[in-house]
């Protein structure tokens, strides 16, 4: 059977017609009501002469509009390209242009953006969500198109989604996620955690990121609510918990921490929650345990994009001593560690770099051969990640490939010494780089922000470090700075930070 993953909206309407698929601000549509807007889309589009192969954008924040289009366009063979809308114009500009987008969706407060692209990417059509101005409006442009389905095109291993990843070390690269990746990847997150008929999920995570964007395909094959929340707000978003009962959503460690400032949680009724899925980076242990105090269970995902979303889980079940490690891969998946410079598997425990196999694995880079070629070998994703896996399967992700700092010929991982800095209460952000040095090549630097009115000294975090450390991991240099720089989408720049401590 061919696998087209906008048939999954099909069949789920068909089954479960009169669920509640997609829920936001001032809407709620059944699955039978998006599925025939998706329909409708899709024929917007072959009405618009977009035809199977090309690419449409979506430039919109978490909203049923962005994922009903994505299904309209994959039933009819068009690649739909998720836009991050925290990029500036440049920046937009060389990914619509790298990939030729045909028609851009926008949510109408991305106006102003729109206005600054237009003439300047190949895309022809505008199709505005909500406001005024002068393209037309998306939920207007569908009345009238047939809602009947339109004839499937594209399948298994044809192009699906666009995620352009992050590009810290250089241009952005269009991720090819097949409908084949997008099905198998569902299917890891349903058969791996707590993913159940009827359950209510939060969407929360931007959409332009897998975390965000992966789940919604489970919860389309699982037939689960999706409840859209486009900004997210850490007190409103327990209102919301508590008002749409919700089972469970996705988030990134600075979520989960500044959900815990809101007021009187302890006093609303959070019954529903199942559990929370966090990732995006490693969660620390004090917050897992911090949430089960409270009777929420975290769920830790390591996530790749060019694994079409989740690599591993670790859940409660799997015991709370091995809650600092990534878990156990994926149903359907596999991972495997090399030696970074080789196709060798290292022994069990041994640091390695993360390479990952199985059906979730992309297609390939958009027109970039030769950077797919780079990365992956024998069938078998290279990831740039370090990590380790020990006797029972647990996978320990140890830092990135490109950020270890060779000093004095020993292996030293930024992401350890992080980990272990971020325990001091003074501490609000933390980031490890390496220093050029005449004696041993390279040296450990912590560049910190301080927490609002805290003191903390140098010598204080070079103890804190030999205390919990090897002496050759131990921070040389400690330097107090007022923001970490970061990417779009909440990645540190450690390139940048190397070029000031030069």
């Amino acid at each position: 059977m061919k696998i087209n993953i906008g048939q999954l909206l099909s069949n789920r309407a068909f089954l479960s017609p009169g669920m509640e698929a997609f829920v936001g601000d001032a809407y709620r549509y059944t699955f039978r009501d998006v599925n025939e807007r998706a329909n409708r889309f899709a024929a917007l589009l072959a009405k618009s002469g977009i035809r199977p192969g090309d690419r449409i954008a979506v430039f919109c924040k978490n909203n049923e509009h962005a994922t009903t289009a994505m299904f309209g366009a994959a039933k009819t063979g068009v690649i739909t390209l998720m836009l991050n809308w925290r990029l500036q114009a440049p920046e937009l500009i060389y990914i619509l242009s790298d990939c030729s987008a045909r028609l851009v969706l926008y949510d109408a407060e991305f106006a102003g953006m729109i206005d600054q692209l237009r003439g300047q990417v190949p895309a022809e059509t505008y199709l505005r969500v909500g406001g005024e101005g002068p393209d037309k409006e998306f939920t207007a442009s569908l009345a009238g198109l047939p809602a009947t389905e339109p004839a499937l095109v594209g399948d298994d291993d044809d192009p699906a989604v666009l995620m352009y990843t992050s590009g810290t070390t250089g241009r952005p690269k269009g991720v090819m996620l097949t409908h084949n990746n997008l099905f198998w990847a569902s299917l890891g997150l349903m058969h791996t955690i707590d993913w159940a008929y009827r359950y209510r999920y939060l969407s929360v995570a931007p959409l332009f990121h897998i975390g965000g964007l992966a789940p919604i395909f489970g919860n389309v094959h699982a037939g689960c609510t999706t409840v859209f929340m486009p900004n997210f707000d850490p007190v409103k978003i327990w209102d919301i918990i508590v008002k749409e009962r919700i089972n469970f959503t996705m988030t990134v460690p600075a979520m989960l921490q500044f959900m815990l400032m809101a007021p009187d949680i302890g006093k609303k009724d959070l019954s529903s929650i199942k559990h929370i899925v966090c990732g995006g980076s490693a969660v620390p242990q004090n917050l897992i345990m911090t949430y089960d105090k409270i009777g929420i269970a975290i769920d830790h995902v390591y996530g790749i994009t060019e694994y079409s979303g989740a690599v591993t889980f670790w859940i409660a079940a799997m015991g709370m001593d091995k809650s600092d490690s990534m878990g156990k891969t994926v149903f359907h998946g596999c991972i495997k560690i090399f030696r970074p410079d080789s196709d060798e598997e290292v022994m069990t425990g041994d640091v390695g770099e993360i390479c990952c196999a199985g059906p979730q694995t992309f297609k390939g880079y958009w027109n970039n051969r030769e950077a797919t070629e780079a990365v992956i070998r024998n069938g078998y994703y290279r990831s740039g990640d370090l990590g380790r896996v020990d006797e029972d399967g647990f996978l320990y992700v140890v830092d990135r490939l490109k950020d270890m700092i060779i000093s004095g010929s020993e292996n030293i991982y930024p992401a350890e010494l992080e980990q272990v800095i971020k325990n001091h209460p003074g501490v609000a952000e933390v980031a490890v780089v390496g220093k050029p040095d005449a004696k041993w090549g390279e040296i450990p630097v912590a560049l910190i922000v301080k927490r609002p009115e805290a003191v903390v000294s140098e010598q204080e975090i070079v103890e804190l470090c030999r205390k919990n450390l090897a002496s050759y991991k131990c921070i040389r240099e400690v330097r107090f700075i007022s923001a970490i720089p970061k990417n779009a989408v909440g990645k540190v720049l450690k390139k940048d930070l190397r070029e000031q401590i030069k």
